[in-house]
């Protein structure tokens, strides 16, 4: 027998809220996915794209970051019944329970597995940060610091308090945190070779997004240092001096080494050779994050690669 469909609700009425200093420094786009849980995440990114959501009487992009005493307008809205919630499957949360790497009263790092999202969004119910939530619901103000591609592996902060949150992105924009990468690319990089272009976003037809290198974009600088060179390929440890979308594959494939895997800027003949060895995804990890919290406190995270990325390299000549 079918089972009767729980009907939506419908808040009719605009409301706002005005933001204390507790969560100040959040992204809007998170803050919004907490305070309307039962709404879908598609609906909320409209509401942003749209300009329905107003941060005193403006519009804003969904990566706008939220500050005391802002007043935030939150247009009608359907909402999902109580009784139709989903969660993360039981083996996901131990997935991501499991790929705790480190943790503190104030950060949680978590190796996050290739294809698994950051957060949902765009058809995904649950990403790492959704999944942790649910899996640590002690945790009532867990947020991501950062964000990782789908396809990346490695390190990812949580941030288990908004005066963590706070201070660790205060140290992310004076460029007081130093994170590196490990990727295989396409050729022999012979030498360490620094990338100082500009990058921007831009939308296809198809509404893929794609980012470019563009005299108009944003300031990226990336590092590339040869750790071990084969005969069609170089694996390197990756210096990310700025954070933009996309700005290791993208710089990568700038100076004619693509990642390995990448389907989207990558060497379509060099991925299917990879692909003979069983290479299924980017061969992007992020290895370590190593920064000074403003206490005084070291936080330092190294993470090797895992098994499917090193068996690549074992079968490499």
């Amino acid at each position: 027998m079918k089972k009767p469909t729980i009907p939506n609700k419908f808040h009719s009425e605009s409301s706002s809220i005005t933001i204390a200093e507790d969560y100040a420094g959040q992204r809007i786009d998170n803050f919004l996915f907490r305070k309307l849980r039962n709404v879908p995440k598609s609906r909320i990114y409209k509401m942003l794209r749209k300009g329905e959501v107003r941060v005193n009487k403006k519009r804003i992009h969904q990566d706008y970051k939220i500050q005391e005493n802002d007043i935030i307008r939150i247009p009608p809205f359907w909402s999902e019944s109580e009784g139709v919630a989903k969660t993360p499957s039981a083996t996901l949360t131990k997935l991501l329970l499991d790929s705790i790497a480190y943790e503190d009263q104030g950060l949680i790092v978590i190796n996050k597995p290739a294809k698994i999202a950051a957060h949902g969004g765009s058809g995904i119910n649950f990403g790492a940060i959704e999944t942790m939530r649910h899996a640590r619901p002690d945790l009532k103000n867990l947020e991501l610091v950062h964000r990782l591609d789908r396809d990346t592996s490695g390190c990812l902060m949580l941030a288990k308090k908004h005066s963590t949150l706070r201070a660790i992105h205060g140290l992310i924009r004076e460029g007081l945190v130093k994170k590196t990468y490990l990727a295989l690319l396409c050729g022999q990089l012979l030498k360490e070779q620094e990338v100082n272009v500009p990058i921007m976003k831009n939308q296809l037809q198809s509404g893929e997004r794609v980012v470019k290198v563009s005299l108009n974009g944003k300031k990226a600088l990336t590092v590339f240092k040869p750790l071990k060179v084969y005969k069609n390929a170089t694996l390197v440890e990756i210096e990310l001096h700025t954070g933009r979308t996309h700005q290791i594959r993208v710089h990568a494939a700038y100076i004619g080494h693509p990642v390995a895997g990448d389907e989207k800027y990558g060497d379509k003949e060099f991925n299917s050779e990879m692909k003979l060895l069983g290479l299924n995804r980017l061969f992007l990890h992020a290895k370590s994050l190593h920064f000074y919290l403003p206490t005084g406190k070291l936080i330092s995270v190294s993470l090797p690669l895992s098994p499917d990325l090193t068996k690549v390299c074992d079968q490499l000549v």
